[in-house]
């Protein structure tokens, strides 16, 4: 049975390694050593970032399938190591610890029916409200369903009793959780048992013999991993903390779908001087001069990506499509301060350094009076150049460009339809087209089902939409393969009293799949058989066996007045566009370097 132990550790990293280096003399010296140190190394910055979160206590019940983790615990001195016998013992005793302190215990079991008796003390600190990390050290995948000894089902072994369900799978695996990942588990661990609902939180941490290694260096700090949670209006201290981190000149604010009046994120970019990159729908997506829409394409250009890196990022609601705008805030390593009202963990990337649950638009009004950067500063303007010598260089090219491109209906659809319309956007191009390309309006409410980027149930969303009020005009941009998937929508929608303008835009086939790794790596034949997948269907005759109005769409002038026409009369009307695949490549990359050779010249 190991002592309680308290003290501080002045060398986190070398504490973990020595003590995983005194036991790695049992281990084998086989290629699995290095299994057994992504193992150690992992554990040891789980047990890192947990002590500086202010965990100070762990209960352990023996086992061998745990043992990288109990070392790892019982390597640093800052924590209190209680060892008990019996896992229904040990659960009730972390249960204590989190009702005696302000922080959890962390509680550690091997694998099997050890967990299991974790189950009445983890109900209890859920009905009560008890914080407690959960920790079950489980088989790795290749024992699992083989009838291995000591193994169990442990996904979520304790249904809704927790509040957090993780299994990073095993670290160093392809299929494992990332080294840029670990704190961040460890973090959000402790943060999810604390607020906004205080219970259990359960990490399922299967590990692949050897079990005793040797910890290597732990992946680094970036920042602080604090959640500041406000319940209800937030109030003068937190405003304040959070105003002082967010003080600086090179700042951007990150606009996503929220249920926010984009007019308080607008008056807190023209306080603070910076530019507004928004989501097409986010309310903040108008026309002002800090709002920023070409922001993928501005960031292709690598000058311009690398002279302006923001020190804080302010990110409302959900993120962008962009996966390039992802990319370049996770490898800037600003500060960056996320702000949502519901409880969702919003951090895709792992790279928020602050979590606020609040109202946006109550967050947006107490930092106006508290950010001091100034609507005049460089910044700013250097980001609404940018802006207008892009959007200038978008619309050249698209006139310019002799066949219809996807692009180019996408800003279209945007531009014509009606003030007070609502549009709903696809999945895979249709969305992505419309973030990069649509210029900003007001008066046009957009959606799209991002929350598991899907392209099912996409026509039928937007028939709900027009059903909630009728005589509003309504829209959907949709490409071919998702408007075939869900054509069980247009099922009686003639019968339906709605005013819905349905565009779709026709290549035939999966046409975001060209812009992956795929296609290069392919023969066209072995592309088009699994990604590409020409359908030959007609999307038009589909709709007109339904008995929807149909029109085939020749021209962006074409597409502009049918989509006023449309839209001005009750009833369902579906304008089929063809496109090239093959071209609308080009036309993508031809928009790239055009907006790449304005920033060149500017």
């Amino acid at each position: 049975m190991s002592p309680d132990t308290s003290g501080t550790n002045a060398n986190a990293n070398a504490a973990a390694a020595a003590a995983a280096a005194a036991a790695a003399s049992t281990a084998s010296a086989s290629g699995s050593a290095s299994a057994s140190s992504d193992a150690a190394t992992f554990c040891a910055t789980l047990v890192d970032e947990w002590i500086s979160c202010g965990v100070r206590h762990a209960v352990v019940a023996p086992g061998s399938r745990s043992t990288p983790l109990a070392l790892a615990l019982a390597a640093r001195s800052e924590l209190s190591i209680h060892v008990f016998h019996d896992e229904r013992s040990a659960a009730f005793a972390a249960l204590g610890m989190g009702r005696a302190g302000s922080m959890p215990a962390i509680l550690l079991c091997t694998s099997g029916t050890a967990a299991a008796n974790f189950h009445p003390a983890v109900i209890e600190a859920h009905q009560d409200e008890v914080s407690i990390v959960v920790c079950t050290a489980d088989r790795p995948p290749e024992l699992r369903d083989v009838a291995a000894p000591q193994t169990i089902d442990q996904t979520k072994l304790y249904g809704n009793a927790v509040r957090w369900f993780h299994d990073p799978g095993v670290a160093g695996d392809d299929g494992g959780a990332p080294r840029s990942t670990w704190r961040q588990i460890a973090s959000r661990a402790v943060s999810m048992t604390l607020a906004p609902w205080r219970g259990p939180v359960h990490l399922n941490l299967p590990f692949r013999e050897p079990l005793v290694g040797t910890a290597g260096e732990l992946p680094s700090r970036r920042g602080e991993r604090a959640s500041l949670v406000a319940a209800g209006v937030p109030d003068a201290a937190m405003l304040d903390t959070l105003a002082e981190r967010l003080e600086r000149q090179r700042g951007v604010i990150v606009a996503g779908a929220s249920g926010v009046d984009g007019a308080t994120v607008l008056a807190l970019a023209e306080c603070a001087g910076w530019p507004v990159l928004a989501d097409p729908r986010s309310a903040a997506r108008r026309d002002h001069p800090n709002v920023v829409v070409t922001f993928d394409d501005l960031l292709r250009h690598e000058r311009f990506a690398r002279d302006h890196v923001p020190e804080v990022v302010l990110r409302i609601g959900f993120p962008p499509a962009s996966r390039l705008l992802a990319e370049w805030l996770a490898a800037s390593g600003a500060t960056q301060v996320q702000v949502h009202d519901s409880a969702a963990w919003i951090d895709p990337r792992h790279d928020v350094t602050v979590r606020v649950q609040a109202d946006p638009d109550q967050i947006c009004a107490g930092l106006v009076a508290r950010l001091r950067g100034g609507s005049g500063t460089t910044w700013a303007t250097r980001w609404r150049h940018a802006e207008a010598n892009a959007q200038q260089a978008i619309d050249t090219l698209l006139t310019a460009r002799a066949v219809m491109s996807e692009p180019a209906i996408a800003r279209a659809t945007v531009a014509a339809l009606p003030a007070g319309a609502r549009l709903m956007v696809s999945s895979s191009m249709p969305v992505r087209d419309v973030e990069w390309y649509a210029r900003p309006r007001s008066g046009v409410e957009i959606h799209a089902n991002r929350g598991a980027n899907g392209i099912d149930g996409v026509t039928s969303t937007a028939v709900g939409l027009a059903l909630v009020d009728p005589l509003r005009p309504t829209a959907l941009l949709i490409g071919d393969i998702a408007f075939l998937h869900d054509t069980n929508a247009l099922l009686a929608l003639a019968r339906r009293s709605v005013n819905l303008t349905i565009v779709v835009v026709d290549n035939d086939g999966g046409a975001i799949f060209s812009f992956l790794p795929q296609r290069n790596a392919l023969t066209a034949e072995r592309f088009e058989q699994l990604f590409g997948t020409p359908h030959g269907t007609d999307p038009g005759a589909v709709a007109a066996a339904h008995g929807l109005h149909v029109e085939r769409i020749g021209s962006i002038d074409e597409l502009r007045r049918a989509i006023v026409s449309a839209s001005a009369e009750p009833g369902v009307t579906v304008l089929h566009v063809r496109t090239d695949r093959d071209d609308n490549i080009a036309a993508h990359a031809d928009l790239h370097r055009a907006v790449a050779a304005a920033l060149d010249h500017r």
